[in-house]
């Protein structure tokens, strides 16, 4: 049986009860999408995507505050530059496709998708070649909604300055090092979580931050006419990575977009304000879901491209 069509089964406790959880693709595979919780049936289905260097459990305090207030069925992938990633996935070039890989591994498709960081770049330029290609994205994948979660953008290419390329490398570590700190609080002492950060840093290696960066530089190529669903673009006040500035300039620049400051939090908003963002998605996705019901017969199995 290829990959692509694993199912693989298992079990998780929910307020004492069973149940089930289903994956596509295996723990090798680039791609690995997880359903996180069953949900409300009438309340939509949402498909998160994490960051460099993150993985699946970036959203874990979300989906906990979501699922507990009954909220939508959520689905979460895995992707290439996970955690300490698949081998060899900053040297296989274009990183872009696998996003349709991870859209298409939802069953009935993603109504809203819930990008963060990297993840949101990439996601964006999957999207934007897909509008390029004369295609709709959206219909295909049945996608009715975005939430972009601190994302890169500039308007221009002349933004991009050595001083930024410079800003970019520095704060690396310093990054990978606040969402250590984020995720596992005074568990990890201050010394351990920067050694920790550098030897992240130094997996993810050059290769990983040019994939970054040089999506992040297509980013003022970007069609956002064409990007005509509801968008959510969230930004941490705090964020010292991706300026809540350019968070701003993307919802402008989005024909349907709203914009949302959360205040005393950086990057990882996700996790610092977790029932704030909880509540913020499930306003979204209902109103999404309001206005175009899921359902249907699925978009298809994922792999169905070769590297």
């Amino acid at each position: 049986m290829p990959a692509g069509d694993r199912l693989v089964r298992g079990l998780a406790q929910e307020d004492g009860g069973l149940a089930e959880a289903s994956a596509r693709g295996d723990k090798e595979s680039p791609v690995v999408v997880t359903r996180r919780a069953p949900g409300d049936p009438g309340r939509g289905r949402v498909l998160f995507l994490h960051g460099l260097s993150n993985s699946s459990s970036v959203w874990d305090a979300c989906v906990e505050h979501a699922r507990r207030a009954g909220g939508p069925e959520m689905w979460a992938a895995d992707l290439p530059w996970r955690g300490r990633s698949v081998a060899g996935w900053s040297a296989r070039g274009d990183l872009v496709p696998y996003l349709g890989d991870a859209l298409r591994a939802v069953p009935g498709g993603a109504d809203v998708v819930v990008a963060h960081s990297m993840g949101a770049n990439v996601l964006l330029e999957f999207l934007g070649r897909r509008l390029e290609e004369g295609l709709d994205p959206f219909t295909e994948f049945g996608v009715h909604g975005l939430v972009l979660v601190a994302p890169f953008y500039r308007r221009t290419a002349e933004e991009f300055d050595w001083a930024s390329l410079r800003h970019s490398v520095d704060n690396m570590a310093p990054l990978i090092a606040e969402g250590i700190r984020v995720h596992a609080g005074d568990r990890v002492p201050r010394a351990a979580r920067h050694h920790l950060a550098e030897r992240i840093r130094d997996w993810v290696g050059p290769y990983g931050w040019m994939r970054f960066f040089e999506i992040y530089l297509r980013t003022p190529a970007l069609r956002l006419g064409g990007f005509t669903v509801p968008c959510l673009v969230l930004a941490g006040a705090d964020d010292f990575a991706a300026p809540p500035a350019e968070g701003r300039a993307l919802a402008d620049g989005l024909p349907d977009a709203e914009f949302h400051l959360l205040p005393d939090c950086g990057h990882f908003l996700m996790i610092e304000r977790a029932r704030q963002f909880a509540a913020l998605l499930d306003r979204f996705v209902s109103t999404c879901s309001a206005v175009r019901p899921h359902g249907g017969p699925g978009p298809g199995f994922p792999w169905e491209h070769v590297r």
